[in-house]
């Protein structure tokens, strides 16, 4: 029941998106926290690039806003990787308004979409 629950809430979020006009951006600000030494860090990607935080390497495939409104509610599709490991620990698109929507589940590390670049 839950999962039906959750797959209920991420296509209903999924239809609201899809009906607004958007703008793909030319990449995007994520926010990576290390929870063990409690460091946050900015990172700065494009559009099909990828960039090294602690252990993870993050990769952003395109980021879109609504249209005529960059500082609007951002969403981003990301692939995360843990070095050493064979297997994705993300990927999926994560929603600036709420990143509990489509979190990165992992012990040590929590990288979340804050906005997508226009220029």
């Amino acid at each position: 029941m839950k999962r039906f629950g959750i797959a209920l809430v991420l296509f209903l979020a999924g239809s609201a998106v899809s009906a607004e006009q958007v703008s793909l951006g030319t990449g995007a600000i994520l926010r990576g926290l290390d929870k063990v030494n409690g460091k946050t860090s900015d990172l700065d990607l494009a559009n099909g690039t990828s960039v090294e935080f602690g252990r993870l390497s993050v990769s952003l495939g395109e980021c879109r806003y609504p249209e005529g409104n960059p500082s609007g509610d951002a969403y981003a599709f990301l692939t995360i990787h843990e070095t050493g490991k064979p297997d994705l620990i993300f990927s999926g698109w994560m929603v600036a308004s709420s990143p509990a929507l489509s979190a990165l589940d992992h012990a040590r590390y929590d990288v979340w979409v804050t906005r997508c670049k226009t220029q």
